[in-house]
């Protein structure tokens, strides 16, 4: 019996959640002399959804193909599945279901045919990839678009057309890097729905992403990596606990006057930084702090009290410079 929407073994959905589908131990990924993932501890269980987060280069997209048994590691342990990629690679991609960061899609065949194409890739029989697409567009939502040609299909549509083909040969494990680049705020959101839909029934998701929202909206837990190391290890909501504040408040300022306003707030907050235009005061109390400060003469341009996120985790971390 399986799982109608997850493609799923109902054996597999109903597995402890202390199965671990990936375990990394001292992993390392050169290339030549330069060193892109330096001996990473992850381990992965089954039926949560873990997150990579970190700048350009941390080493979170060639931790993935790692993962994927698309790229050999260098030194370390690495099982996935329970099995060595080195050795068992066929065997653990064909239980695998990849999301690339670009849609990959072939624009001349319809959404279907993509779907029903990719099947026979897994050895699918015809009925079986015929029913297989079927019940995979009603899950995308592109069940009136699905003898249409994929090029003309929205980025959001190729999307999930994008992430319903990896799950045709029902994987146990999905890999999912940058799923919502460029979409807009309505994509994005119909698309976090599907794949909070997949963790429920059972499917184990490995997401990288850019978008802290994204990662506080899905991950059960996530790493953030910084120079091809890890920096952190938590859930979202125990990560901002354990290197933020429960509040931030924002004072902006004309260019170059936040300097000035320094010393009248350092000792009202946990943490004060400087930004070109504003100050960042890291608090368990923003109102009551804005008061402090406004009678000690403090008139900021405006001022806003919000709770911390997982960006200002992530950019205390990794540092706010520009990584090419």
């Amino acid at each position: 019996m399986r799982d109608a929407l997850s493609g799923v073994p109902a054996s597999v959905a109903g597995v402890s959640d202390d199965a671990v589908l990936v375990q990394a131990d001292g992993l390392v990924k050169r290339f030549g002399d330069f060193e892109a993932v330096r001996g990473i501890d992850v381990k992965v269980r089954r039926g949560e959804a873990f997150g990579f987060l970190g700048p350009n280069g941390a080493g979170k997209s060639s931790t993935m193909r790692m993962i994927a048994c698309t790229s050999p590691r260098t030194a370390g342990e690495l099982r996935v599945l329970g099995l060595d990629p080195d050795r068992h690679g066929p065997r653990i991609r064909a239980r695998l279901g990849m999301v690339p960061q670009q849609d990959n899609l072939d624009n001349e065949l319809t959404a279907r045919q993509n779907l029903q194409v990719y099947g026979r890739y897994f050895g699918l029989s015809r009925p079986q990839v015929r029913a297989r697409a079927t019940e995979l567009l009603e899950f995308a939502q592109l069940t009136d678009r699905a003898d249409d040609q994929v090029e003309p299909l929205s980025g959001g549509m190729k999307r999930r057309l994008t992430i319903a083909r990896s799950l045709v040969n029902e994987p146990e494990l999905l890999l999912l890097d940058e799923p919502t680049t460029g979409l807009d705020p309505q994509a994005r959101h119909l698309l976090w729905d599907r794949l909070f839909r997949l963790k429920q029934s059972g499917v184990t998701l490995i997401v990288t992403t850019h978008y802290m929202d994204e990662a506080e909206q899905l991950c059960d837990r996530l790493v953030v990596m910084d120079g091809g190391r890890i920096v952190a290890e938590g859930s979202p909501a125990a990560l901002i606990a354990e290197h933020s504040s429960r509040e931030v408040l924002e004072l902006r300022f004309p260019l170059d006057e936040q300097q000035a306003n320094v010393p009248l707030v350092r000792d009202l907050a946990d943490r004060v930084e400087v930004l070109p235009d504003r100050l960042l005061l890291y608090t368990a109390d923003g109102e009551s702090v804005l008061g402090a400060a406004n009678r000690r003469g403090v008139r900021p341009i405006s001022s806003l009290v919000r709770r911390a996120t997982l960006e200002d985790v992530f950019l205390r971390l990794t540092g706010r410079t520009l990584v090419d």
